[in-house]
């Protein structure tokens, strides 16, 4: 019996990624939990395992290779005890959606192709119609296997001529020698740098972005961290302010809950969101990846922390599992162990805020009700949202809210 191996969905967001290495050959035996295929994505690097117990008979993909998921990457030769309910159906792997297309070549769009379509691997009819609209295929990338250009991926380059001509796409950059003015050193953005800024930027461009600003008083809380951060020192756990952070969030989240929603594909409902799943900003050398704390509103302080420590760490070593990276229904961006007074981080689609935390300082604070100053540690912080969900109020009550859940040290101790 044959096991077709399909690449499966990457994860919210993810429309493809790159093969980094191809960890077995024709002949080779593997079992279920085994690495085939190492990939590599805008967020992190991915290893696909076999799922089932034979030998590899074929192998679909090479090194250096650009899949989507549907994709088929190998054949498996199951076992002669492996249970038929693992064979799956062959699926023709699905092609991309015109509108992925588009958003795949606007880094590289091609406004002019020369040369005929005869070596083009295409179907008939994408053939018949390319030489209808006078369109050279050689200037087409494909999306189907070994390169083939499907019909979509030509609609998708019709739609992407259609927008550049009518302005709604900027045309490519003119090439600029900086060398001619002084020494000069190229560095190739890493993938995940290079995909991550496409993203930020089509949000910032589709979102409308509006950003509060705010600040959190946490003496209180910062005496009661470094208490549990030595407890959690004996337990080898790293207490820092982010999971009091999370905690506070999910709490607002309950209370205000277009803040833990999504727009529909539609743009017209609203999909209200009953999980707490908190993506979390994490700095790697290749670039920002955001994995994903599911359920934050049922963990501790420790639990959290110990998620936190185990996330952060497999982030910088390019060993996130897809489903780590997607589910979330809010992202918290830190630097407060960084600098800066404030900044205005950019909302992570599909979901409609994102808080941005900077360094907290101690300040002299006007106290009332003793008309004296007092010395008191204080975190400025940052709220930006989409505005066609959430107004101004709205934003200005989830900060002031948020705030008093960080003085009360109630909040905390369960």
């Amino acid at each position: 019996m044959i096991k077709e191996i399909i690449l499966p969905d990457l994860g919210e967001g993810i429309d493809g990624a790159e093969v980094s290495e191809v960890t077995v050959s024709i002949g080779d035996t593997v079992n279920p939990n085994d690495t085939i295929l190492v990939l590599e994505s805008d967020k992190a690097s991915m290893e696909i395992p076999a799922d089932v117990s034979g030998s590899i008979s074929e192998v679909f993909v090479a090194t250096g290779d650009e899949l989507k998921p549907g994709h088929l990457l190998m054949k498996i030769e199951l076992s002669g005890d492996a249970p038929k309910t693992e064979i799956n159906v062959k699926e023709k792997p699905p092609e991309t959606n015109p509108k992925t297309i588009v958003e795949e070549i606007v880094p590289e769009p091609i406004l002019e192709n020369f040369g005929s379509n005869d070596n083009v691997f295409a179907s008939p009819g994408v053939r018949r119609l390319a030489r209808e609209l006078g369109i050279n295929l050689q200037g087409i990338k494909g999306s189907g296997q070994k390169g083939r250009i499907t019909k979509n991926d030509l609609n998708g380059y019709i739609k992407l001529q259609m927008a550049m001509s009518s302005g709604a796409i900027p045309a490519p950059k003119q090439e600029i020698d900086f060398s001619q003015w002084g020494d000069v050193e190229v560095q190739k953005l890493t993938r995940i740098k290079r995909i991550t800024g496409e993203r930020l930027q089509q949000a910032w461009q589709s979102i409308p972005h509006v950003t509060q600003f705010d600040e959190a008083d946490i003496t209180d809380l910062d005496a009661y961290r470094k208490k549990l951060k030595k407890v959690g020192a004996e337990k080898g756990i790293k207490v820092t302010f982010l999971p009091f952070l999370m905690k506070a969030v999910s709490m607002v989240l309950k209370e205000m809950p277009e803040f833990n929603s999504s727009l529909d594909f539609t743009d017209q409902n609203l999909v209200l969101k009953n999980y707490y799943h908190i993506g979390i900003a994490v700095d790697t050398p290749n670039g920002l990846t955001v994995p994903v704390v599911q359920d934050v509103d049922k963990k501790s302080i420790f639990e959290l922390s110990e998620d936190l420590m185990d996330l952060s760490s497999r982030a910088r070593d390019k060993k996130l599992k897809p489903d780590e990276m997607k589910g979330g229904t809010f992202t918290i961006s830190s630097l407060g162990g960084i600098g800066g007074t404030a900044f205005s981080p950019i909302v992570n689609p599909p979901e409609v805020a994102i808080m941005g935390v900077s360094r907290s300082a101690w300040k002299q604070v006007f106290d009332k009700a003793s008309g004296d100053f007092e010395t008191r540690f204080i975190m400025p912080f940052s709220l930006s949202y989409d505005h066609r969900v959430i107004d101004g109020a709205a934003a200005a009550t989830f900060t002031s809210r948020f705030a008093k859940i960080l003085s009360d040290l109630s909040n905390f101790k369960n």
